[in-house]
């Protein structure tokens, strides 16, 4: 088994077919799986599952567990997984109909723990948003080069293929949101070399109403990761070596990712409390942070410079209030 494709699914009976039909329809000559995990869904997802396993009985097999949300989903796939290399792939989103055949195809010029490539932004009616790349511009041959990946390395987990035996016993954190960047800068340090394909073969769709897209308490959950994140590293040992990756990893996604989502938030002291908790957190965690090597350019300069002043003009930005 070359390859096994996990995909949580809840509530998604109006996009699952399009996801399904689109690994389908890569035309992937070794041996692989689709593994659909039902997750506690109230609308057809579960018929729509079935009739999938039933239709293809050599590829497709499924899961119907109780609902343990995203992480809880893609875990119980990890654990049935048969593949030498894992993906995952969100229910609501598709891939290229060439995007597991390059990045296996990939595999062959190396023993990559990880290929990845980019990703488009689209919306309902397959309009496109923005492309995304990688975060760095070629092939990561060894750990010295996935080290200084990581400050600007893109941690979505679904458009990369991992080799199996390196995930381990890794699991993602259940019962959190945003827990592709933590599972993922758990996992680096165990990575030895990353495989980029050029091309944006991952389509993710931009959902109104999606947590992406609005404001609730549990956007608090990048605060928790993060300091969990430090305390990970501490723990393993990797703190000292990581020190400056981990750094601004933890600023720019305080400073940057949940500032510019807490802006969504329609209570401006709502908004204003949380941008005294990022500037806290990060007082309390890397008071030196601004002598840190990876802060340059533009995003370099907002960061380092970032206070409540720049934090407001965000959050009118956000509200149409600035041009």
């Amino acid at each position: 088994m070359k390859l096994s494709v996990i995909i949580p699914c809840y509530n998604v009976e109006n996009y699952l077919a399009k996801c399904v039909n689109s690994v389908l329809n890569n035309k992937i000559k070794d041996k692989y799986e689709i593994i659909l995990v039902n997750d506690g869904s109230t609308d057809n997802t579960l018929e729509i599952v079935k009739d999938y396993a039933k239709n293809y009985p050599d590829i497709i097999k499924y899961i119907d567990q109780k609902n343990r949300g995203l992480s809880g989903a893609r875990n119980a796939g990890l654990d049935i997984a048969k593949g030498e290399y894992v993906t995952f792939l969100d229910s609501d989103d598709y891939v290229d109909n060439v995007m597991y055949v390059e990045l296996l195809k990939k595999t062959l010029e190396g023993d990559f723990d990880i290929v990845t490539c980019g990703v488009r932004m689209v919306y309902d009616d397959s309009s496109l948003d923005k492309d995304v790349d990688v975060g760095f511009e070629e092939d990561c041959l060894g750990k010295h080069e996935v080290k200084r990946a990581m400050p600007t390395f893109y941690p979505a987990a679904c458009n990369k293929i991992y080799k199996r035996e390196t995930i381990g016993d890794l699991r993602f954190k259940e019962g959190i949101l945003y827990e592709d960047v933590e599972f993922m800068y758990r996992f680096l340090p165990k990575v030895n070399n990353i495989g980029k394909v050029e091309g944006y073969y991952y389509y993710y769709l931009q959902r109104e109403g999606s947590i992406t897209y609005t404001f609730n308490e549990k956007l608090y959950d990048f605060v928790d990761n993060l300091n969990g994140l430090v305390s990970y590293y501490k723990k393993n040992k990797l703190y000292k070596e990581y020190k400056e990756e981990l750094e601004y990893v933890y600023v720019r996604y305080l400073y940057a990712t949940f500032i510019r989502r807490l802006a969504k938030c329609k209570d401006k002291e709502k908004f204003k409390k949380g941008v005294e908790v990022a500037m806290e957190n990060v007082k309390n965690t890397f008071p030196d942070y601004k002598d840190n090597k990876y802060l340059v350019g533009k995003k370099g300069f907002y960061l380092k410079h970032f206070n409540k002043f720049i934090a407001n003009l965000v959050y009118m930005v956000d509200k149409n209030k600035l041009n």
